[in-house]
């Protein structure tokens, strides 16, 4: 007896099953909702059982399709390893990946991973979401994103954290500014100049205000931003310096912007994956990971 179906259809339960909507799913693999009804129907048909339980409100899987969906996953993965694996078919494979990543990662760090895997698999489409280490959290959990890059911090039980690296906070300043080419400055010398600051909703303010607790800034910041992105455009501007994890800082060769470490203390937070605790990658994901790890900025503190 042949079984009339194809890997499309499977792709697209699959999508199903991971969005637990049809219109998501139709969104993610980049077809028509009733495109995706008929691939659906189509495999049903195929295997002779109902797969999915079907309302207005919601969708979900039948006890045939709960036993079927590690099955099908599995054909799925070990289909794409081995076609990844095949550098002139690699090249061609198509599908998409979603990476959440904090702003200060995501500003310099990732474009050069993002290039590069565009380079490896130019047709598979990479989604950055850029986004509160808080909001990151919740991307990888809900499923909106394959993996996260973000720091340690209040972890969500449903969570697992891979340390990629520890890097330290520097002070940005322009390249014409009085701390330029200094070997450091400690935090209480570099609250004596006009000085831009996170609010009380970015984790990276957190981390500061914990570690910097016995310390009384000689001033106020004369600013504050949401993001660290967002801080770095003000002191190009020459609003005054900011303090910034080192992986938020662009190159050596920047034209404006350099930085110097902060010292007295030293503050350190420690950036790495954010998984989904019991979810398989798919291997366009964990190529994504790969990279990442492989790409890391020699930012750790020795």
């Amino acid at each position: 007896m042949s079984i009339n179906f194809d890997l499309n259809d499977l792709q697209a339960f699959r999508a199903v099953v991971e969005k637990g909507s049809f219109r998501k799913a139709a969104e993610a693999i980049s077809i028509s909702q009733p495109a995706l009804s008929r691939r659906i129907e189509k495999l049903e048909s195929a295997l002779g059982v109902r797969l999915f339980d079907r309302t207005t409100r919601r969708v979900s899987l039948t006890m045939v399709g709960r036993a079927f969906a590690p099955s099908a996953e599995r054909l799925l993965n070990d289909l794409d390893l081995a076609l990844l694996g095949i550098s002139d078919v690699a090249s061609t494979r198509l599908g998409h990946v979603t990476v959440a990543c904090v702003p200060s990662a995501a500003y310099y760090f990732m474009p050069s991973v993002v290039a590069r895997y565009h380079r490896l698999y130019p047709r598979i489409r990479i989604k950055v979401l850029d986004a509160s280490a808080r909001d990151v959290q919740e991307a990888v959990v809900s499923g909106e994103a394959d993996v996260g890059l973000s720091f340690l911090g209040n972890l969500q039980a449903e969570l697992e954290f891979e340390l990629l690296l520890q890097e330290h906070y520097v002070a940005a300043c322009r390249r014409d500014h009085p701390l330029a080419g200094r070997a450091s400055v400690s935090w209480e010398q570099y609250y004596t100049f006009d000085h831009i600051s996170v609010d009380k909703t970015s984790g990276n303010r957190a981390v500061l205000d914990l570690a910097l607790r016995h310390i009384t800034p000689a001033q106020p910041s004369i600013c504050e931003t949401r993001h660290v992105t967002t801080m770095l455009g003000l002191v190009e501007a020459g609003l005054g310096i900011a303090a910034v994890p080192s992986m938020a800082m662009p190159g050596a060769g920047h034209q404006l912007l350099t930085s110097v470490p902060l010292v007295e203390p030293q503050v350190v937070r420690s950036v790495g994956l954010i998984k989904r605790r019991g979810r398989a990658l798919t291997p366009a994901a964990l190529e994504l990971e790969r990279l990442i790890v492989e790409m890391k900025m020699p930012l750790a503190v020795g």
